[in-house]
């Protein structure tokens, strides 16, 4: 089986999609070894430095950047034209919009979320959204998505769609216990304050940071000695999160944090007294595997891909209500008891979610749609 997977929508910046692609693909590269593997990454990023070495994969260089979307969809036509007519699949996966789709081979679309026309304000922007996800569905024989709850919203969509859910994934093993003076080097070297709550994600609206900088001014002003860390890189709204981190006062009492390491970010977890994740929306929420991984006690927003990734164990709240958020914050520090049965839940879930695991998934998906006829 030739496979052709187009990850020019993957750069050097991290990202969810990009951490799913590397951990996956890396299981499911050593899982194929008679299958042939063709990626196509983007003119800015070099994917092969985060694979391992295997003699069926061949990593190709394109002229299509990483981003710039009128530029990377009038590069991308062209090459593809050029592409399919030189090369031959039996299968090829797409991760980004417009989906370009290969001839005379089964294609699958991979999506992580249809925000553009479920929480897009503007009617301009949910119609063009609109148009580029119907035509891009119309063109996948199949498409694969993160989660039951995507699941539900792309049939709301269109239904009828023949979709499969292949959760993103972690290294599970890799957020075991550091040690003591592996979290002490990172708390001094980060000027962590002893007691604070962590969020982790992109600033970017639907992350709904202005409510928890809300909520973290209240419980002060309560006499709550809680800080804030919130790790991610700007999405365009950084700048309103720092305008109301100073307007609140609070400009002693949250630490921003960009470009840390990986391993930074796992003893972050550890040393977080309370992991917040407080997003409107989200196609999945990798942060919530980490921090169940991680042993680090939850609080999220009461959505349904939350629910579903933690089966209903953990504490939620109203992502709307600040006086909620804030509620359920201290309702967090109360019980001890419920607090180690929902770390305990949590570690036993995260293991479903190795991926290890994943990758067969999608293995054997791979090789149900690639013994297809085509029409």
């Amino acid at each position: 089986m030739k496979v052709g997977l187009n990850a020019t929508c993957l750069s050097e910046r991290p990202s969810g999609a990009k951490q799913r692609f590397i951990g996956i693909y890396n299981e499911l590269f050593k899982r194929m070894p008679d299958a042939e593997f063709r990626v196509y990454q983007a003119k800015n990023c070099d994917l092969s430095k985060s694979f391992r070495a295997r003699p069926n994969v061949a990593f190709i260089d394109t002229p299509i950047p990483a981003d710039g979307r009128i530029m990377k969809y009038f590069i991308g036509m062209r090459y593809w034209r050029k592409e399919y007519k030189r090369e031959r699949f039996d299968l090829f996966e797409g991760y980004h919009l417009p989906f370009v789709a290969a001839p005379a081979c089964r294609n699958i679309l991979t999506i992580h979320d249809i925000r553009g026309v479920t929480i897009e304000k503007r009617l301009a922007g949910r119609l063009l959204h609109g148009g580029v996800l119907a035509r891009s569905l119309g063109n996948a024989d199949h498409v694969v998505t993160v989660s039951e709850a995507m699941r539900r919203e792309i049939l709301d969509f269109r239904p009828g769609l023949d979709v499969s859910v292949i959760y993103n994934g972690i290294e599970v093993d890799g957020f075991a216990a550091s040690g003591t003076a592996e979290l002490q080097e990172v708390r001094a070297k980060l000027r962590l304050p002893e007691c604070f709550l962590l969020t982790v994600g992109h600033f970017e609206k639907r992350k709904n940071y202005i409510r928890l900088i809300e909520a973290l001014a209240i419980l002060r002003r309560g006499n709550r000695q809680l800080s804030l860390v919130m790790v991610g890189n700007d999405s365009g709204e950084l700048k309103a999160v720092r305008r109301e981190i100073a307007r609140l006062g609070l400009t002693d009492s949250v630490r921003i944090l960009s470009g840390i390491t990986d391993r930074e970010v796992r003893c972050l977890y550890r040393l977080a007294a309370l992991f917040v994740f407080p997003s409107s929306y989200e196609g999945f929420g990798i942060p919530v595997l980490e921090a169940m991984a991680a042993d680090c006690p939850m609080l999220l927003s009461d959505i349904p891909v939350f629910r579903e990734i933690t089966q209903d164990q953990g504490h939620f709240f109203r992502h709307d209500s600040v006086p909620a958020l804030v509620e359920a914050i201290i309702k967090s520090f109360d019980s001890d008891q419920e607090r180690e049965i929902l770390l305990a839940s949590g570690r036993t879930r995260s293991r479903d979610f190795d991926f290890a695991k994943i990758a067969i998934d999608l293995e054997k998906l791979y090789s149900k749609i690639g013994r297809e006829p085509l029409p």
